[in-house]
């Protein structure tokens, strides 16, 4: 009996030793993902949320200069985005119309647009001017854009061959409509400003102390040019260097207390997986893979290829970018200028590989809440141009391009 006893006991814990090994094994197996140390994090002010409005630019510009104020020992604020879009939308109906309407009027826009407008018409708090006039809690654009382009449209169509004196009149009107009048005069912390006075005085940046930086061939390096992109509607000019320098600059920038403006493509599917966490170039190893891994790969169909390549359930070896790839995808237009983005840290993976941390304006829509990892391969490839304070660049960078 005793024996009995003793064998089904013996059973028990072998099964229950079988069984936790395979549970080992399977938790073992399970894909681990992307695991970052952040090495680097500067102050930043909270995740805002652009919405369903074309204004990426506004909130990262805003954003970048509300790190500037943190960096410079300055008070944390939330400066109005809907600010400077108001101002940039009334600018440029002006420039459409008298370039006859052929100028990309839209809602899109640049770094420059934000400093531009806080140069020329200053700024406000987001407390005193939220531009959430019509009716909805959060931005919704679709409708204002829509009118504005028509109403833009029709000046430069109209027939009389005469603008009329009220055309901007009545484009700011509805400007005032959607977003708000913008204020002339207001109070802050119990001390009364203009938008110009508060630019000066509380906010304090000079805004010539920024500068955007590109990198491509089909102007020399170290010039400066009219960076070809359809959000470019002021044709401002960015300094050009090789895409090392446009590395070198990012990091000098980060390791001395700087943070960076990014505008960038996002329409790659390794950018999609920021909804993860996480922006990459993907590629394959094919040198690291057995003769096996060779012959199965060869047989996947593109679309098996592709799915296989953006699992991103480990990291992943990424495309080894070159100025020449650069060029070729600005030139056939795999590379356009989507998206602008702050970038506030560094951070590397389980593998040692460096990523930037990036802020994003969605709100609080991934398990970052509202920041990403871009890897360095995706911000070498698909950077249009950053926007950085002069003393953000090395020393031997200014001096070829003479700032």
């Amino acid at each position: 009996m005793k024996l009995r006893i003793l064998l089904s006991i013996l059973t028990l814990v072998f099964v229950a030793n079988i069984a936790f090994a395979e549970n080992n094994d399977k938790k073992d197996k399970t894909p681990e993902g992307y695991v970052f140390e952040d090495e680097i994090i500067l102050p930043t002010t909270s995740v805002k949320d652009q919405n369903r409005s074309g204004t990426c630019w506004s909130f990262s510009g805003l954003s970048f200069l509300e790190s500037e104020m943190l960096r410079l020992g300055k008070p944390e604020v939330d400066l109005s985005e809907m600010f400077i879009v108001w101002n940039s939308y009334s600018e440029k109906a002006q420039k459409d119309v008298r370039v006859h309407g052929n100028l990309n009027f839209s809602a899109g826009g640049a770094f420059h647009d934000v400093t531009n407008m806080i140069k020329k018409f200053g700024i406000v708090p987001e407390t005193v001017f939220d531009g959430l006039n019509y009716g909805e809690e959060k931005h919704v654009h679709g409708e204002m854009d829509r009118v504005l382009k028509q109403h833009v449209d029709a000046v430069v169509e109209n027939k009389s061959r005469k603008l009329s004196t009220v055309w901007l009149e009545a484009i700011e009107g509805t400007l005032n409509s959607y977003l708000g009048e913008v204020p002339q005069k207001f109070q802050y912390e119990g001390k009364n400003y203009t938008p110009q006075s508060f630019a000066s005085e509380y906010v304090g940046l000079n805004m010539d102390d920024y500068v955007e930086i590109s990198s491509y061939t089909h102007h020399p390096f170290y010039t400066k040019f009219i960076l070809e992109v359809p959000d470019n509607w002021s044709w401002d000019q960015v300094y050009n260097v090789p895409v090392n320098e446009l590395e070198e600059i990012i990091e000098y920038s980060l390791n001395n207390g700087f943070t960076v403006a990014w505008a960038a493509d996002v329409s790659e599917k390794g950018f999609a997986s920021s909804n993860k966490g996480v922006a990459v170039m993907p590629s394959v190893a094919i040198e690291d893979m057995s003769n096996a891994e060779i012959t199965r790969w060869e047989t996947l169909s593109e679309k098996e290829k592709e799915k296989e390549l953006y699992k991103l359930e480990k990291p992943t070896t990424e495309v080894i970018v070159t100025q020449e790839m650069r060029q070729v995808a600005f030139d056939n237009y795999t590379t356009t200028d989507d998206h602008g983005m702050h970038i506030i840290g560094r951070a590397k993976d389980q593998e040692g590989k460096i990523f930037y941390k990036v802020k994003n304006s969605w709100g609080d829509y991934n398990k970052y809440k509202g920041y990403f990892y871009a890897s360095k391969p995706y911000v070498n490839y698909k950077t249009t141009c950053i926007m950085v304070h002069k003393d953000a660049i090395p020393q031997n960078i200014r001096e070829k391009l003479e700032l």
